[in-house]
């Protein structure tokens, strides 16, 4: 499975107010929710939180990779989000966030979970792709440039 198939342009956020962690959070549990029947927003904003209080999903450079399982979820759900204003998100080099990819997957998603952070987080890595998503001028230029990375990682043989 592929990130590409699991993140739709309207998951793709653009000028998202922040304010603070958990806001940011709070208003992605509200948006998903709100656009997938089966979630419940309080559900979900727990289940982040939750993972949150493990240990910070802020990896550095301005990313954060907020995730977790969820048993209402059929199969995995991504959404990002691009900060208006970069948050404070106790990321692992300190700095602020401003680039939120949430990850959602069924509970006994083991294998498929791992894998797509694994894509996230190389996707995110890149320091050209985090240029690219921080310039993008509208939320279909924010997709589009996160889809080409996207592809870029993953490799054209890969099915998931």
């Amino acid at each position: 499975m592929s990130l590409e198939t699991i993140l739709p342009p309207e998951r793709t956020l653009f000028a998202v107010p922040g304010g603070s962690k958990k806001r940011v959070l709070e208003f992605f549990s509200t948006f998903i929710a709100q656009n997938t029947p089966s979630l419940d927003s309080q559900e979900v904003f727990s289940r982040l939180i939750g993972r949150e209080r493990l240990g910070s999903t802020g990896i550095g450079h301005g990313v954060a990779i907020p995730h977790a399982r969820n048993p209402h979820c059929k199969a995995p759900i991504a959404g990002f989000l691009r900060l208006a204003e970069p948050v404070d998100f106790d990321a692992v080099d300190g700095d602020p966030v401003d680039l939120v990819f949430v990850l959602l997957v069924p509970e006994e998603a083991d294998d498929a979970h791992l894998a797509l952070l694994g894509q996230v987080a190389g996707v995110m890595n890149d320091a050209e792709t985090r240029s690219a998503l921080r310039h993008a001028e509208s939320q279909q230029a924010l997709h589009e440039r996160l889809t080409e990375a996207i592809r870029r990682q993953t490799p054209a043989d890969s099915n998931g």
